[in-house]
């Protein structure tokens, strides 16, 4: 079976390298190292890689988000050392399939990627539902006033679940990290005994089938 040809696009080189090494070893073809949003945007004009790693904050001024939009072909996973609700809206608008954040672990790199080429990107010309976000079980998660609903009810939520559903929402159908739902939810790493106490107080009080976890890595909902 031919290798799946990835894209890496970081500015740091010890990080580029690191993820290179990894990838690597898992018989991915790392097709390249690229440093600026420019560069990606020439880059990905003339190749068709079967995976970005896309750094958000790169050297120049052309951020990942930036460049992964000019290409919406592309299936993109972003690289970030922090994640707050702008920038994941943002990546929503760049329909990012996955995020992994920094420092990387060579587990949830490998799962992130496998994750990733197996699932199917959506047209481009499909657009993203930006008000309202239909879910599962009649749910729908209402951007413009920050609130969840099940068949047409508004339901009552502490500020963390809100948090944690808004963010997981906003990325529906893909799976959001343990890294960057803290990020989210409480501008900081926390124990993950803490992140999955506040999954089970969700589950037990809104829906047990809403949140789905993907082991090792984090959570989504479909």
């Amino acid at each position: 079976m031919k290798s799946k040809r990835i894209l890496i696009v970081e500015d740091d080189l010890i990080s580029a390298q690191y993820l290179k090494t990894v990838l690597e070893k898992e018989g991915f073809e790392v097709t390249d190292i690229i440093d600026s949003g420019e560069e990606a945007i020439k880059r990905l004009n003339g190749c068709s890689p079967d995976l970005v790693l896309m750094d958000i904050i790169l050297k120049d001024e052309v951020s990942g988000i930036e460049a992964a939009i000019r290409h919406p072909e592309c299936k993109t996973i972003f690289l970030t050392a922090y994640a707050d609700e702008e920038m994941m809206e943002s990546a929503v608008d760049a329909k990012a399939i996955a995020y992994l954040m920094k420092p990387y672990r060579e587990k949830e790199i490998v799962t992130t990627v496998k994750l990733a080429l197996s699932q199917k990107k959506k047209a481009v010309s499909e657009p993203a539902p930006r008000s309202a976000i239909t879910l599962e079980n009649g749910f729908c998660f209402d951007i413009r006033h920050d609130q969840l609903e099940k068949d047409g009810s508004v339901l009552p939520l502490s500020p963390t679940m809100l948090k944690l559903i808004r963010i997981l929402s906003l990325n529906r159908g893909n799976v959001v990290t343990h890294e960057a739902i803290m990020a989210a939810v409480w501008d900081g790493p926390r124990g993950d005994s803490t992140l999955r106490a506040l999954v089970k107080r969700f589950r037990n009080s809104i829906d047990k089938d809403l949140i789905v976890s993907v082991s090792g890595i984090g959570y989504m909902v479909r």
